[in-house]
């Protein structure tokens, strides 16, 4: 088993999750059986609670796990289906500690963070080599060297190298060299300062990822090589990249980062076919036509609140041979109306959120889809706004909303699962995780499917009231996609409608760069009919209809 650690230093965000899934991409594509960790030092049991301006977007596992948004790209950038095992926090490990502790596991023993810290995140590690699946371990540590939560698992890892041995482990640190415009100098200080301070903790780093906006020359590079101990051909370029994520792999490759790897791993691998790579990101940078979609949000100013979702609107275009101009709408903005925001739009998606905060504006956006023909896509939130709208506008019910919003609705069209009635713990307490969908006969979800039943991921407390049912079917509303005893509503369409879904589940966690999610391939293409006042063009995908292998899936009912 080989190991691979990924550490940041100067400043976080610079994307040490994005060069773990970008080496996993090209290691995978040299034929490497490839598996990944996230290790986060925030005392957070996991991010389920988070608001997501603190954190960002929290992505659901097929397990039901509620994680960081970086597992989202391993798993939209490799074949990896990831698991609760992927992902450590501080909190976590404590609790664990702290549960063995009161057990008496440690009886007679003083509870330290070495070992018994320490071994925690060791075994985690293990768990996953000692699987024999896999031929290397990618693991990222979360927050920046020098950080106080961080050394535990800084400290985990320099134990863990002794164990297996230097040669089967290589060091990643990802940092910054800055720019000084008055200068006109590229800045290396930072950097031997990073590898200063991890160096102080016993571990030496032999490739250095340099986020850059200009190009690093020889000199920087064999300065960063001398005073960082690490050889000049490990010192490799990471420039801003110029138009999508996805051209970060190919970046890194021309940099020779998995040759390197795998030379300093001992691994003997043929090179990476890199060519069904290269064409999707050239869909994604020079497309033949492009079209305007409006995300109608509530976290809008953070970019990384909803990026699953962007990235599974890009992977759909690209399967068109489009781009997308993406308008972002505050929710709150449209309390007073919608038509001033989205007249110009080809389609509108509203995603999932939590709480009344601009809850009337997404349903003013799904009113406007409605009656002027627009092309709409619902998540979860989504499903649940275009359902109060039509109950409210077309069948009439006044007073329509959800419990969520106002826990003495007269008409609650949406309310609390029956299993949510008597839970009061916030964390990890929703439906969450892999759930079966049986998709209706003769509706559009079954043409955009192309089968008869799917598995999706869901993260929610709320559901569609059943009891309105018939009177809005009556009017035009379908549920096209329920749980497989019909209980609950997964999925909805209107019968007079030429492309307006919404679904209970969150289908962005499915999406891959070349295995489109079929809900949003079908989007893209009615709103390229919208856009060309034609009829919506849509078929089902053989490529994309699912995504989870079955053995992968963990029963959850």
């Amino acid at each position: 088993m080989k190991y691979i650690f990924i550490t940041g230093g100067v400043v976080s965000s610079l994307g040490k999750g994005l060069a773990a899934a970008s080496l996993g991409t090209l290691l995978e594509l040299r034929g490497l059986r490839v598996v990944f960790q996230k290790f986060d030092p925030y005392l957070n049991v996991d991010p389920g609670t988070m608001n997501p301006f603190q954190h960002g977007e929290v992505y659901v596992l097929n397990d039901g796990a509620e994680t960081d948004l970086d597992l989202g790209h391993y798993e939209r950038f490799t074949n990896c289906v990831l698991s609760r095992h992927n992902n450590l926090t501080s909190g976590q490990v404590y609790e664990s500690v702290i549960l063995k502790e009161r057990r008496g596991d440690y009886l007679g023993k003083t509870v330290q963070v070495i070992p018994h810290v320490t071994d925690v995140i060791k075994d985690r590690i293990r768990e996953l080599s000692d699987e024999s699946k896999y031929d290397v371990v990618i693991t990222e540590i979360g927050g920046t060297t020098g950080d106080i939560e961080g050394l535990p698992f800084l400290e985990a890892i320099r134990q863990l190298i002794l164990e297996v041995g230097p040669q089967n482990v290589v060091n990643m640190h990802v940092t910054l060299v800055p720019y000084i415009r008055a200068a006109h100098e590229l800045k290396t200080k930072p950097t031997q300062q990073s590898v200063a301070k991890l160096r102080e903790i016993g571990l030496q780093p032999q490739v250095l990822i340099c986020r850059t906006e200009r190009p690093l020359d020889r000199d920087v590079r064999q300065k960063l090589s001398m005073f960082c101990s690490v050889s000049e051909k490990a010192v490799i370029e990471a420039l801003d990249v110029e138009h999508t994520v996805y051209e970060y792999p190919l970046m890194l490759h021309t940099e020779g980062l998995d040759q390197l790897v795998c030379d300093l791993l001992h691994l003997r691998t043929p090179g990476p076919d890199l060519a069904d790579w290269r064409k999707f990101v050239e869909r994604v940078v020079s497309p033949k036509r492009r079209v305007k979609i409006a995300v109608v949000g509530k976290y809008i100013d953070l970019q990384d609140a909803y990026k699953s979702i962007y990235e599974s609107l890009t992977h759909a275009a690209a399967s068109e041979d489009c781009g997308i101009d993406l308008k972002l709408v505050d929710a709150e903005s449209l309390q007073d109306g919608a038509s001033g925001q989205l007249k110009d739009v080809a389609g509108i998606l509203i995603p999932g959120g939590f709480g009344e905060r601009g809850v009337e504006g997404k349903i003013k956006a799904a009113q406007f889809a409605r009656e002027n023909n627009v092309p709409y896509l619902g998540l979860c939130l989504g499903m649940q706004v275009a359902t109060i709208e039509f109950a409210r506008n077309v069948c009439d019910i006044k007073g329509a909303n959800s419990t969520e919003f106002d826990k003495k609705a007269k008409e609650p069209v949406i309310s609390l699962l029956e299993e949510q009635r008597g839970v009061h713990n916030k964390g990890g307490s929703m439906r969450l995780g892999t759930w079966p969908t049986k998709i209706v006969r003769a509706t559009l979800a079954e043409k955009i499917y192309g089968r008869d039943e799917v598995m999706e991921r869901h993260r929610h407390r709320y559901e569609f009231n059943m009891k309105y049912r018939d009177r809005m079917i009556e009017k035009g509303f379908r549920i096209s996609g329920t749980s497989p005893d019909g209980t609950l509503a997964e999925l909805i369409e209107l019968r007079d409608h030429p492309y307006f879904l919404a679904c209970q589940y969150h289908p962005e966690f499915q999406s891959k760069p070349n295995k489109p999610h079929p809900l949003f391939k079908g989007f893209i293409q009615a709103c390229l009919a919208h856009r060309a006042e034609g009829a919506p063009r849509v078929a089902s995908d053989p490529l994309s209809p699912l995504r989870v292998r079955e053995e992968e899936l963990v029963p959850q009912r």
